[in-house]
């Protein structure tokens, strides 16, 4: 009787263990797809949190649709996670920011919202209390400090993009001509400051790296006189390196010599090395390690009503061939 006694308890013992942890509040991440390198760095972070808080009444929980394409299901794991009890708070990085913003407003939420790499448009900034990432205006703007150094005298540009209603890709296409044009503002460029954009341009990829490869190569075979590309995310470069390496080799010399300029944004995967290989001319990188880390506590910070600023944002690390070594942050 009693072996049975301390066999029942040991298997009371082994339930409790997993019931305590679904106990604890959940401070959810909502990311735009599941299949991309990027947000799995911010998956990171978030389990670094958990690593180093095993005893904190919070966990952080990651999670998002399957495809970074898949915007109605990112806009229903968020309506999900927002009815669920255990969420004590949420940080989402709207892949389509109008969608994911009337998505909130039906919810109505008592919890905190916070935006995460990824920002609601500026009317809809009211229904969350912080966004946390990259300035995304600047680094469109750092694009085009690199693609103009190059290239001062302009030429004909083409911009690759992500999702049309993407806020965060959407900025830096903004600062992106605007450091080109030298205006503020331009939906297009059509000379201005020497630049003017390529028929067809810009490209929407959907975060498809081996679509962006293929619009390139379209791009490119349909303008000869391309001079430059300006990548606003780098779906390209880590979702597709070989794709991307086969395409821009035979124009490595016209890369290394500025007669073909390469601006692309983020420095993960294999990017950093496709900039020492001299296939790109700069990398302005974001850290989204660091939003899912910080993510957490900023999130706690909201449930305890503390002041947070709006924006928190998270730096840059630029690269070029001859900084690679030392270009990301430590």
């Amino acid at each position: 009787m009693k072996k049975v006694l301390l066999l029942a308890a040991a298997a009371a013992m082994a339930l409790a263990g997993p019931a305590v942890a679904q106990d604890k509040k959940q401070l959810v991440i909502v990311v735009k797809g599941l299949d991309n390198a990027f947000f799995e760095a911010i998956n990171q972070g978030c389990q670094k949190w958990n690593g180093e808080n095993p005893d904190s009444e919070y966990e952080c929980f990651y999670t998002g649709p399957a495809s970074t394409s898949d915007e109605a299901g990112e806009a229903q794991i968020v309506a999900d996670m927002l009815a669920k009890p255990s969420t004590a708070a949420i940080a989402i990085s709207p892949s389509n920011a109008p969608l994911i913003a009337q998505t909130i407003r039906n919810a109505n939420p008592t919890i905190p919202v916070m935006t995460l790499d990824a920002d609601l448009a500026a009317e809809d900034a009211a229904l969350r209390k912080t966004y946390l990432g990259t300035d995304n205006y600047l680094m469109g703007e750092r694009i085009g400090h690199y693609v103009k150094t190059a290239a001062p005298d302009g030429g004909l540009v083409c911009t690759i993009m992500g999702n049309p209603a993407a806020d965060n890709i959407g900025r830096r296409a903004q600062g992106f001509r605007d450091a080109l044009s030298g205006q503020k503002g331009l939906a297009a460029l059509a000379g201005e400051g020497g630049w003017t954009e390529a028929p067809g341009c810009p490209v929407f990829t959907n975060d498809d790296g081996v679509k962006g490869v293929q619009a390139m190569t379209d791009i490119l075979a349909a303008n000869p006189d391309l001079k430059a590309f300006g990548i606003m995310g780098g779906w390209p470069l880590f979702m597709a390196p070989q794709p991307y390496r086969d395409l821009f080799r035979p124009l490595a010399d016209r890369i290394a010599s500025n007669d073909f300029v390469i601006g692309a944004a983020d420095t993960i995967g294999d990017e950093v090395a496709i900039a020492g290989e001299g296939l790109v001319t700069a990398l302005v990188g974001q850290r989204p390690f660091e939003m899912g880390y910080l993510a957490p506590s900023t999130m706690i910070s909201l449930i305890n009503g503390e002041n947070v600023p709006d924006p928190v944002f998270t730096g840059l690390d630029e690269c070029t061939k001859d900084t690679v070594d030392t270009c990301i942050q430590k």
